[in-house]
Parts: structure tokens; C-alpha cells; sequence
């Protein structure tokens, strides 16, 4: 049987929301609980139970290790909103909003926890191999988000930093997931491997359209004001390729409107916006997105399984490729 990503996205909810987490101190844990209830995507953990759907109809055997990923990825949300001072995650307001800074750091800090408590649980004679790959993945994901708060004092961040960076912070998860869902269905290497550069590609793919959306989506549809990225001077693969293509005139009035301290921001994301239109940043960044997203069917493609199985990845790949949210 091969599930579709909004089938798996339900057993992935009723997963968490039997979660077996302790209810006192309550302002340690009910921060856990509300993170985990608002939500998302879930790409993480579906991706993780497709790998393992890809060759087995067994996917019980790996949702313990989906639901480590998915309660990973919702601790690093709580410490990237601290960090970034975020009022809003999915439309309610933040922990730290909510409770206050020190029940972030710490509940985020349970969180980690419970996330290597259920990766505990996966076979145990697969546990070494998988415990590395978390934790080095883990660590991996902090080396991004580090990266990206140095690039918030640098106006000379390079565009191979910043896909380095991209990789680190949002890649490696995907691609973790999907190893580690292949690793549980006993896979051959070669094809754990495919699927780990798939997530690495459509990671990438995955921000770079975050970062185009952000500048040029419908906020009908993006659930967020467009220019968010413009306002805070978010080092984005937009930004940078407008740092290094613009002349004269043009790379004066960028570097004004990211110098600026006091301006009316409607007019700082027209003005942004207009430059990035006059280097032609959105089609640049589009050819960008569409080149590592048939890197990842190109690995896709050479899975030794057949088409049949793949058609949910296949499709799920082109709904984040096409997204407008």
C-alpha cells in the first residue's frame, strides 16, 4: 500500500497528540504541547514514513523516529523565534510571546530530550547508525542557525555561504528524515544515499521558494505580509545577488534603504522590490529552484524501485516546487 502525504499527515497528528509527555511543571510542558498542536506542514515526519513506504507497507516500525524529527524540528522553532525575536509561527503567538524567553530556552531544551527519547526507540540493532546520523544531523541544523545570525552584521555573505547555510538549516532535516526512514526499511546504502541527496535538493529548493514567496507571493495565500525578508534585511539569496549585481546609483540606494533606521516600510519593500525586478532576481532565483528540484527526481529516478511506488514523492516534490504558501 503506498500512503498518500495527507493520510500520513494524519497519523502523524494522532501520533502527536497521544505523545506520552508529563503534565507538571506545567510551564514546561504545556509550551511543548501548544508548539506541537499549531500545526504545519509536517513535511519532515510524512517524508520519513514515505522512505520507509518507498519499499515496505510497514511504516508503524518508523513513526517513532517521524515523530523525533518532527519534535526536533518544532525544538529548533522555539529557539530560532527567541533568536529572531518572532512575535507570530503559524498565525499564534510565539512561546516566548506567550510565556516569556527563559520558558523557551527551557522547553525547547525538554524538547531535544523527547526527541532523543524517540529515537531510542527505533530497532536496536539500527539504533547506532541511526543515533549518529540524528545527532550529527543535529548538530548540523544549530552550524545554520549560527551562520545565519553571523550573516545578519554582513553585507559580503557570498551565495555559496548562503546555499551552505540553507543546507545546514533546512536541508539536512529532510534529508535526515528520509535516510533514516530507508535505514528502518533496510534498504540497500546506495539507495539510502539517493534519498538523502534527494532531501538535500529539495531542502534547498524548499527555502530558496520561502525566500521568493516572500518577496513576491500572494499574502492571501502566503498566510504572512510580503517583505518581511526586505524590512529585516534578511540575508536571502535575493538580497545578496542584489548586493552583487547592482551599480552605481542602484547599489546606493540598496545599501541606503539596509542602512536606513527610521523609514515608512510599505516604501522600503516597493523600493527593494523595484531593484530586485531590475536585476531580474525573481527569474533568477526561480531557474535556481527548478535546477535543484530535478537534482532531486534525478536522484529520485534512480531508486531501485518501481515508478509506481515513487508517484507520491514524485508528486509531493512538485507541490513544494509549485507552492504558493
Amino acid at each position: 500500500m503506498i500512503y498518500t502525504p495527507s493520510t500520513l499527515t494524519e497519523k502523524i497528528d494522532e501520533a502527536i497528540a497521544k505523545l506520552p509527555l508529563k503534565t507538571e511543571p506545567q510551564t514546561l510542558f504545556e509550551p511543548i504541547k501548544y508548539i506541537l498542536s499549531l500545526g504545519g506542514k509536517r513535511l519532515r515526519p510524512v517524508l520519513t514514513l514515505m522512505a520507509t513506504n518507498l519499499f515496505s507497507n510497514d511504516i508503524k516500525q518508523t513513526m517513532e523516529a517521524a515523530l523525533a524529527i518532527e519534535v526536533f524540528h518544532n525544538f529548533s522553532l522555539l529557539h530560532d523565534d527567541l533568536m529572531d525575536r518572532s512575535e507570530l509561527r503559524r498565525g499564534q503567538k510565539t512561546v516566548h510571546k506567550k510565556w516569556n524567553d527563559n520558558v523557551a530556552i527551557l522547553s525547547g531544551d525538554a524538547m531535544l530530550i523527547e526527541a532523543y527519547k524517540l529515537i531510542a526507540k527505533v530497532p536496536q540493532n539500527l539504533l547506532p547508525e541511526i543515533l549518529e546520523l540524528f545527532s550529527q544531523t543535529a548538530l548540523e541544523v544549530c552550524e545554520g542557525q549560527q551562520f545565519d545570525m553571523d550573516f545578519e552584521t554582513r553585507l559580503n555573505v557570498t551565495e555559496a555561504e548562503y546555499l551552505n547555510m540553507i543546507r545546514l538549516k533546512t536541508a539536512v532535516l529532510l534529508a535526515c528524515g528520509l535516510k533514516i526512514g530507508a535505514i528502518i526499511a533496510k534498504v540497500p546504502e546506495p539507495d539510502a544515499d539517493l534519498l538523502y541527496q534527494f532531501g538535500i535538493n529539495i531542502g534547498l529548493a524548499f527555502q530558496l521558494k520561502d525566500d521568493l514567496l516572500d518577496v513576491y507571493g500572494d499574502p492571501k495565500t502566503f498566510g504572512k505580509k510580503i517583505g518581511g525578508d526586505i524590512l529585516c534585511n534578511k540575508k536571502t539569496y535575493l538580497l545578496i545577488k542584489a548586493l552583487k549585481n547592482s551599480r552605481g546609483k542602484q547599489k546606493t540606494e540598496l545599501l541606503g534603504w539596509i542602512t536606513a533606521s527610521d523609514f515608512d516600510p510599505e516604501s522600503k519593500i516597493n523600493a527593494v522590490k523595484k531593484i530586485y525586478n531590475e536585476l531580474n532576481l525573481g527569474k533568477i532565483t526561480q531557474n535556481l529552484i527548478e535546477n535543484y528540484y530535478l537534482a532531486a527526481l534525478d536522484c529520485l529516478s534512480g531508486i531501485e524501485v518501481g515508478d509506481d511506488k515513487k508517484k507520491e514523492l514524485f508528486s509531493l516534490a512538485e507541490n513544494l516546487m509549485y507552492r504558493e504558501k
